[in-house]
């Protein structure tokens, strides 16, 4: 009312009316927080002349990067793929990346294409992103983890092993992808088996280490 005025009380001609757009809003705004609101109104009391619709409200609920100055989803998964690397000494511009690359899989962001990345990331992205704009701060640990240090050695064995068989980083991280899966779980042993008929078609006479 304070905002829109007339243009706000004439879409509701009786109180009945208001209680039901009110449950509506309620049930429709109930997993954002008193910060994402308080954001997506002051973004409707200057872009918008008239009250939001829901749907319109949410879209702009869904699109507060701006507003919390978090990053480009495209900006941030370049950042996440080119320091995957070395996340843990790598001086991230914002935690949401640092949180989005770890739940995306350091080793997949170094050895994968972007097709198959980008998604996951962008999706792990998005659940940060909200969890910041909702009030978590998303510290970096200080200390490296225990599976950063795992995925480095390992990333370490499948460049030496692509390197010792004459076979480029690409294809050789390919091949090995399946030794990022638990060890005796059935995920490994149907990408190993892939690997296996990937390089029977290729004429590769190399054994797969376990």
């Amino acid at each position: 009312m304070a905002i829109y005025g007339h243009k706000f009380k004439s879409s509701f001609e009786t109180e009945a009316e208001m209680r039901i757009a009110k449950r509506e809003w309620a049930m429709s705004l109930a997993n954002y927080s008193e910060n994402e609101l308080v954001a997506a109104v002051s973004i409707s009391k200057e872009t918008l002349a008239w009250a939001p619709s829901i749907s319109e409200f949410i879209d702009i609920l869904r699109n507060l990067n701006d507003a919390f100055g978090l990053p480009d989803v495209r900006a941030a998964y370049r950042e996440a793929s080119f320091y995957a690397q070395s996340p843990s000494t790598h001086q991230w511009s914002h935690n949401v990346i640092y949180h989005a690359g770890r739940a995306t899989g350091w080793f997949e962001l170094r050895s994968e294409s972007e097709k198959q990345t980008f998604p996951l990331f962008s999706y792990h992205f998005d659940i940060m992103c909200q969890r910041f704009r909702q009030g978590d701060p998303l510290d970096r640990p200080v200390s490296v983890a225990i599976e950063d240090k795992q995925t480095s050695t390992l990333f370490s064995f499948i460049a030496q092993w692509s390197v010792d068989n004459g076979l480029t980083p690409e294809v050789g991280s390919s091949l090995l992808y399946y030794m990022t899966k638990p060890e005796g779980s059935k995920a490994r042993e149907n990408f190993k088996a892939k690997s296996q008929t990937r390089m029977a078609e290729m004429s590769l006479a190399i054994e797969l280490p376990q």
